[in-house]
């Protein structure tokens, strides 16, 4: 389910709220699925459980998963169409092409490259 990638520059927790968000947008993920437990998750990746909880956290605050005392994390109704996620990319995104900008990446670089990205679903090189 979750691959983490110990090279990326990407911290893990970040890692952990894409890959989860993918998973949503995918299909994979639909509303009211249950999530691991943070402990659970931690083990399986080998990870510390601070970690987890730091992308669960954010996760929920971001109103793509809901939490229920005593169940679990579930994904939210609105996880798919969240508009503050969606802004929050757009804005990283932004950034991201200022900075290539600047730094002399061409238009035609970053066309190739989005299309790459969305033609193979690959984000990590």
């Amino acid at each position: 389910m979750i691959i983490i990638d110990y090279r990326s520059r990407t911290p893990i927790f970040e890692q952990i709220k894409e890959q989860i968000m993918n998973l949503i947008n995918i299909g994979e993920l639909k509303p009211d699925d249950k999530l691991p437990s943070i402990r659970q998750l931690a083990s399986d990746l080998n990870l510390n459980v601070n970690t987890v909880k730091r992308a669960f956290q954010e996760l929920e605050t971001e109103k793509v998963t809901y939490s229920v005392p005593g169940k679990g994390v579930f994904i939210s109704q609105s996880a798919i169409a969240n508009v503050f996620v969606l802004d929050s990319a757009e804005a990283e995104l932004k950034r991201i092409l200022a900075s290539s900008k600047a730094k002399g990446v061409t238009e035609e670089r970053i066309i190739t490259l989005v299309n790459e990205i969305y033609k193979k679903g690959d984000t990590n090189d």
